[in-house]
């Protein structure tokens, strides 16, 4: 089975030339909104074309050059899209990079990228006499009034430098160019309906490739309006949803893994008809959900999704690591539009995505049109998953031997390991680097188990490592938690007992119990350690699989 296109290839431009266009098609449509203050600001496609030219003759002015790298660092803003779309317009090569990296990572990832030039929020820069600097608090106080022209260049050409994720090993930096965006762009327009005038929710950071190809650029090449989120505090983002109504928001699976508890927790709260009615809900299986009960799903749960400024939601996508099963059921039993999708930095980012009439829970969907993927090299039905498409990137940044270590007969090899159906969805087992092999020969797919383990009400974050027990020299299968410890405060005193880290320790460890009475022999989890912080992320929200070593209590 194939995705069924259900428009014509867009034509493969400059990132410049492709938002010209859709201000030449929308000028007063909205293009950005935020709320700034106490107040909700709009900027128009026209009075946004206007700040990008005149911003992109002041770097000019400067001394900008084609070619030229500049480091983009700072929360989401309406300087930070007017930067880059200005970088872009004079045919420089944007660097985002990452708000939480200290100073020396920055000016370390600056030195190995090339970069001396950086737009920053951050006034520790000024420190610094080898960099040049401007604040995004300035940008319009520059800009004047002289609009400059765009500067003309091939689609072949680059676009944007992202540093690679890392979870499994020190990140590279990707080089994509805008055939490589601009294309990712048009898979995504043959296979899913955006149309302008529809708005984008964008709360991801856009130092990450995720929201900078899909919220970013997607929505200002094809007309769309991006809400810029203020941050992620749930009251915060639950009004800025409300006010917006989004028809289009993309999220990370911890994300919707915090979304969904949130709504288990307003349904306690609900009367015990509705209780009754989720209980009877949650009883059946999403495909007779589907075919039969899926109005009557849609309307109980209507209230829920306008509470959330929802209810006009035409795709919610998750991307960036895998959704658990039991957090897409139970959004799709709440009549959420989730699809979930599949992609990595190298590849602008999008591979796969769920049919919107099709999708199916346990799979990151079918390849998007024009782009290959297949299983090489299966062990056991479970292989590596390589890709082609024009989407794929130009190669890693000054890392000739990375680069052709990358490929493979011309297929990009993705480093994760899966299997396709007999009807072409893919499933993803986990990422090569993380398997761990036992000593008798089992492969364990850790990502399977923290997937089972994360479905418990006790657990906000796990990572399932080996462990060797000193004692006996045995390998033990540990979950490595950190809980969530609101759900066990309030258990505790339903309970009316105390919190200390024996009860906590034996609370998540009977739920464990459970889970390892469905699990072979070999994938069992033996050792459990409570952490009392969160684990170390990526900017896609993502474990940093490599950094952790921490050993814990033996489960009896």
């Amino acid at each position: 089975m194939k995705f069924k296109r259900i428009r014509n290839p867009l034509p493969i431009v400059t990132i410049p030339e492709a938002f010209q266009r859709a201000v030449f098609e929308n000028p007063d449509r909205i293009a950005l909104m935020m709320k700034i203050g106490d107040k909700w600001e709009k900027v128009t496609y026209k009075e946004l074309m206007k700040k990008v030219r005149r911003f992109a003759s002041y770097l000019k002015k400067i001394g900008v050059k084609k070619g030229e790298h500049i480091a983009l660092r700072g929360a989401n803003s309406f300087e930070w899209i007017i930067s880059a779309l200005s970088i872009l317009w004079l045919g420089g090569v944007i660097v985002p990079l990452d708000a939480r990296l200290t100073l020396s990572e920055v000016l370390h990832f600056m030195k190995l990228s090339d970069t001396k030039f950086i737009i920053t929020d951050d006034s520790a820069i000024d420190s610094q006499d080898e960099v040049r600097y401007l604040f995004f608090k300035d940008i319009n106080r520059l800009m004047g009034e002289t609009e400059i022209e765009m500067t003309k260049y091939e689609p072949e050409e680059l676009a944007v430098l992202f540093s690679t994720s890392g979870t499994t090993s020190d990140s590279k930096i990707a080089m994509l160019t805008h055939k490589n965006i601009i294309s990712n762009i048009s898979q995504m327009y043959q296979a899913l309906f955006f149309k302008p005038g529809d708005t984008q929710f964008l709360i991801l950071p856009l130092h990450h490739v995720f929201p900078f190809t899909v919220a970013f650029v997607l929505s200002l090449t094809l007309g769309l309006t991006i809400s810029i989120g203020r941050s992620l505090k749930p009251n915060e983002m639950k009004e800025d949803l409300i006010h917006t109504k989004p028809q289009i928001f993309i999220v990370v699976p911890l994300l919707l893994e915090k979304v969904v508890k949130g709504i288990e927790k307003e349904i306690k709260k609900q009367k015990i008809i509705k209780k009754g009615m989720l209980k009877i809900f949650e009883g059946i299986s999403i495909p007779f959900l589907r075919t039969n009960f899926k109005v009557a799903s849609k309307t109980l749960f209507r209230p829920i999704r306008k509470g959330l400024g929802l209810e006009r939601l035409r795709y919610l996508i998750s991307g960036g690591s895998a959704l658990p099963v039991w957090v897409s059921r139970k959004l799709e039993l709440w009549g959420f539009p989730i699809l979930q999708g599949y992609g990595l930095t190298e590849t602008s980012p999008v591979l796969s995505v769920n049919p919107p009439s099709r999708p199916k829970n346990a799979s990151v969907g079918l390849p998007l049109p024009d782009v290959e993927i297949k299983i090489i090299e299966p062990i056991d039905g479970i292989g590596e998953i390589v890709a082609k498409g024009d989407n794929i990137f130009k190669g890693y940044y000054k890392n000739e031997n990375a680069t052709r270590n990358a490929f493979i007969d011309g297929w990009f090899r993705t480093g994760d390991l899966g299997y396709i159906d007999r009807y072409g969805y893919i499933y993803i087992a986990g990422r090569a680097k993380s398997v761990i092999v036992t000593k008798g020969g089992k492969n364990i797919y850790p990502e399977e188990i923290e997937e089972k383990l994360q479905d418990i009400e006790y657990i906000s974050e796990v990572l399932v490592t080996m462990e060797i027990d000193e004692r006996s020299n045995t390998e033990e299968l540990t979950a490595n938690i950190y809980p969530n410890w609101e759900a066990i405060d309030n258990y505790c005193k339903e309970n009316n007992i105390p919190v200390d880290n024996d009860k906590i320790y034996e609370i998540i460890s009977k739920e464990i119990q459970k889970k390892n009475e469905h699990l072979a022999d070999y994938k069992k989890i033996r050792r459990i350690v409570i952490r009392d912080e969160e684990f170390p992320k990526t900017a896609a929200m993502k474990i940093k699989r490599y950094l952790f070593i921490d050993k814990g209590k033996i489960l009896k």
